[in-house]
């Protein structure tokens, strides 16, 4: 059988979060790393990937049998939701069973209303050598805490008996992430984030509701 599952939701920044954009030229006096924006909105993104990537690291540390591996070494499991180029079972390829979408800025005017013209703020940040004791300080362009995100990620069934399985493992990477950080500069305090108003619906297909009622259960952990 094949079907789609949507889970939507919202991303809330709890603490300033700066994912960045290639900045290959920064002129004197102007921010040194800005963050990734929309091209015709201008406005922050979450990119798909960023948050794709992190889930899949973040389950990596937990359930691979080693820190440090490649990603077509990540736990079986790990390997059937998020694909590989190379799968250590077959050798082949392997498709991703999870679509992440790019998150959109979903509170502009609610940030408006408090009188903010933009949703993101400069912050100075300067590193010291410890043996000069020179200063390097430039300004990093951060997301405010307060924003809020549009959530979409499509699953894609391929087997009914694995759906369970298979978003238990995504939700517990989404309930990882709540007590780590997307981005950058997480150790300094940057990228908490919590998802909210969560909702799991199929669009395409059929799946058995019993399988359903379980996953919107599991869902509810996050």
């Amino acid at each position: 059988m094949f079907g789609k599952i949507e889970i939507k939701g919202k991303i809330k920044v709890k603490t300033g979060m700066h994912i960045g954009a290639s900045e290959a030229f920064a002129a004197i006096g102007a921010i040194d790393s800005p963050v990734i924006r929309d091209k015709i909105s201008n406005l922050p993104i979450i990119p798909g990937s960023s948050l794709k990537g992190k889930i899949r690291s973040l389950l990596a540390k937990k359930y691979n049998d080693t820190l440090l591996c490649e990603h077509d070494s990540d736990n079986e499991k790990i390997l059937r939701l998020f694909g590989s180029s190379n799968s250590k079972n077959t050798g082949n390829p392997q498709s991703s069973r999870v679509i992440f979408s790019d998150m959109m800025l979903d509170n502009m005017d609610e940030l408006k209303d408090a009188g903010l013209d933009m949703p993101t703020e400069a912050k100075e940040e300067n590193s010291i050598s410890r043996i000069t004791a020179v200063a390097n300080p430039r300004q990093i362009e951060r997301v405010i805490n307060g924003t809020v995100f549009g959530l979409d990620i499509i699953y894609n069934v391929f087997d009914e008996k694995e759906v369970s399985e298979d978003l238990s493992l995504l939700f517990d990477g989404m309930k990882l992430l709540q007590y780590d950080y997307i981005g950058g500069h997480g150790s300094r305090g940057y990228g908490r984030i919590e998802f909210s108003e969560m909702d799991i619906d199929v669009v395409l297909g059929e799946v058995n509701g019993e399988i359903l009622t379980k996953c919107r259960e599991l869902l509810k952990e996050v």
